[in-house]
């Protein structure tokens, strides 16, 4: 082959996560799934943490500047197709993402809002919440939340004690400014996991999908739903096309998960190759 042989990049995705040293979660999960699914990914460092599969004991978040730095070199360098956002790490990281995302309108933005560990460890205080809904949320596309991040992203001063339904969680994320919300189902007790897109227009209930509930509790799930999004989107398929592909996608990665720890099970991102399905184009 000729080396000077100009040659097409594939689809190329920017993720400002927090580095998750287990491999389940994070920039790590980021980067396997958009591999898997043909996307050449970019990583901004937004946080460092100490975490294994049971749960995250410490976060030491990146400064601002170096945030920002990572990410001007990034995008002056090469033509990014779509951005994901999971852990923030401060409110300052908050605001400089928003700052770099504003200017780049037309690209799609995923935004995972990694609130809490799955065992139940505090990622995000109020303020920084606050800052997410202010500052980030008006420039999303998908955002992507489970139904306890969907409540605790829209509480109020003014809610009684009984959890807001779960339609009208998604029309208050919607009022913050973000295009489409997908609120998955897996931390619901159902016999089947539930994820609903509401957007558009009008704002509806666009598309809901059931997937069988599998047993057991995985690390990084979220991450690699809003990553797959990122990836379907990048590679130009519809929004209601991109989120069936990247729940197939996502659930595929479950059902091959591995414990590879004394916690949770990590999914199995290159399940496709084990199976000799290849790239998932949806």
């Amino acid at each position: 082959m000729n080396p000077d042989r100009a040659r097409l990049p594939p689809p190329i995705v920017l993720s400002f996560a927090a580095s998750d040293p287990s491999g389940g979660a994070g920039l790590q999960a980021d980067l396997m799934t958009l591999s898997a699914i043909g996307c050449h990914p970019l990583s901004v460092t937004t946080a460092l943490t100490v975490q294994d599969t049971v749960g995250v004991a410490s976060v030491l978040a990146i400064d601002a500047g170096w945030v920002e730095d990572q990410a001007r070199a990034l995008l002056a360098d090469m033509p990014v197709a779509a951005f994901k956002i999971g852990l923030l790490g401060s409110v300052e990281n908050a605001l400089v993402i928003a700052e770099i995302i504003a200017d780049y309108p037309d690209l799609p933005l995923i935004v995972d809002p990694v609130l809490a560990s799955g065992r139940g460890d505090e990622l995000a205080d109020d303020e920084m919440i606050a800052s997410l809904r202010q500052a980030l949320l008006p420039l999303t596309t998908i955002l992507t939340p489970n139904t306890l991040e969907a409540r605790r992203l829209v509480a109020a001063e003014d809610d009684d004690d009984e959890a807001p339904a779960l339609a009208v969680c998604a029309q208050r994320l919607l009022s913050f400014g973000c295009q489409y919300v997908l609120l998955t189902g897996t931390h619901d007790q159902t016999p089947r996991v539930v994820n609903s897109l509401y957007g558009g227009a009008a704002g509806g209930l666009l598309r809901s999908d059931s997937w069988d509930r599998l047993p057991g509790s995985y690390h990084g799930s979220g991450c690699t739903l809003a990553s797959a999004l990122a990836a379907y989107l990048a590679k130009g398929l519809p929004i209601s096309d991109a989120v069936r592909a990247a729940q197939e996608y996502t659930w595929g990665a479950l059902a091959a998960g591995f414990r590879a720890g004394r916690g949770q099970y990590l999914p199995d991102r290159f399940f496709q190759w084990r199976t000799g399905q290849g790239y998932l184009d949806g």
